[in-house]
């Protein structure tokens, strides 16, 4: 009896073993065919736009814009969805806010993930800064402070701010009632500025110029002495008789702080962009232009600073990986290699500069800044296309005449 009992769990056992091992290979190779299906769905090109001269112009939709989008919503030959972001050096609002007003706009749902404006970068250095006094600019009255506070910097300052403080500072301008209702009491004698942070193209160019030069000739501190022009005593040749070594270390390591420049961080290098107005509008790189120029004249050489925004490599980096987070997501899991980017753009000097940059083919579109009457581009795209649906058409037909 015991005997037989021993035999019915020895082979119950390996009745159970056998199962586990082949219940285990099948949920493998279930995993298997759903990752397998799940690359499958993955289209072989993903879109990146600009959005001013590509999708707009103005505040109206360029017509071939909606005829696009619905082909990457599935209406192409491939009948799947084509992931796409847009790639802005626009900006001055928040993305969920500017995701709300481009839905409305382009008749689809686009969503905060899918933006990356001309400051959303700044998400990645915000670190360095998020406990300490920034100067923002650009925008009206305190709008960018607001995205600033929302990416996470706890004390961002407007030029308002800083003329509601003290007026002669630039007497040129009176505050109205509503910029004086967004500013913040602020001592800005007693508040050291650690960096500047351009965000958007800036209203009042004079004022803000006039404060960017207070901040960095005085290493933070408005209304401070400016650093930048050697002291009398610097002048004068060294006694004979120097101070100790330890002691010159210290005041040397002293100095070396209290010299140590502002950071100035530009989101936009567009000299140009276009509007509704039949000729192109000046745009942050020329209010960046002019406040070197200024700064130059005053101390002898431009102002060292970081600029981001296309046709920056670091920008296409960070929107490589804003597209690759959007893919993971939608395939609801790690996509281990990027399939084909396409940018498409309207202007040469950077949405084609950086798309060549980055190594993705690149699209020009002649509804925005790029005029054919004034001779080939500066920056050789892939394609030139009318607009934006004949870019995606040809896209799609590209890569689809590769996998045929």
């Amino acid at each position: 009896m015991a005997t037989t009992i021993l035999s019915t769990r020895t082979a119950l056992s390996s009745t159970s073993r056998r199962c586990s091992w082949a219940c285990g290979r099948a949920a493998l190779a279930y995993r298997s065919i759903q990752q397998q299906a799940s690359q499958r769905r993955l289209p072989p090109l993903v879109f990146t736009f600009d959005i001013d001269g590509v999708l707009l112009r103005g505040p109206h939709t360029i017509p071939a814009a909606r005829r696009a989008l619905e082909m990457l919503n599935g209406a192409n030959p491939m009948g799947v969805k084509i992931p796409f972001i847009l790639l802005t050096n626009g900006g001055g609002v928040g993305e969920e806010a500017r995701r709300h007003k481009l839905s409305s706009q382009l008749g689809v749902e686009i969503h905060s993930n899918q933006i990356v404006q001309a400051h959303t970068i700044l998400k990645s250095v915000v670190h360095k800064y998020a406990d300490k006094p920034v100067l923002v600019l650009g925008g009206r009255n305190d709008v960018v402070r607001k995205v600033a506070e929302g990416y996470g910097f706890k004390h961002a300052y407007t030029t308002l701010d800083v003329l509601a403080w003290k007026p002669e500072v630039w007497p040129f301008h009176d505050l109205t009632p509503e910029e004086r209702a967004s500013t913040k009491s602020v001592d800005f004698s007693q508040t050291p500025i650690s960096a500047i942070f351009v965000f958007h193209d800036p209203r009042n160019w004079s004022l803000d110029i006039q404060v960017v030069l207070d901040v960095i000739r005085s290493r933070g501190l408005i209304g401070g002495p400016y650093l930048d022009t050697p002291a009398p005593a610097e002048q004068q040749p060294l006694p004979q008789h120097a101070r100790k070594h330890e002691h010159e270390r210290e005041v040397k390591s002293a100095e070396r702080e209290k010299d140590k420049p502002i950071e100035l961080v530009f989101c936009n290098p567009d000299l140009l962009w276009k509007s509704d107005f039949p000729q192109p509008r000046l745009g942050q790189g020329a209010f960046r232009e002019a406040f070197q120029a200024v700064y130059k004249a005053l101390v002898g050489q431009t102002y060292p600073y970081v600029q981001y925004g296309k046709p920056t490599t670091a920008t296409y980096k960070f929107a490589e990986k804003v597209l690759k987070d959007r893919l993971d997501e939608l395939q609801g899991g790690r996509v281990e290699r990027m399939p084909t980017v396409y940018m498409v753009g309207d202007n040469p000097e950077s949405d084609i500069a950086g798309a060549n940059g980055a190594g993705w083919p690149s699209i020009l579109v002649r509804t925005g800044v790029y005029d054919p009457a004034h001779g080939e581009p500066t920056h050789k795209p892939t394609y030139i296309a009318e607009d934006v649906e004949e870019a995606v058409r040809w896209a799609l037909e590209r890569e689809m005449g590769r996998r045929a």
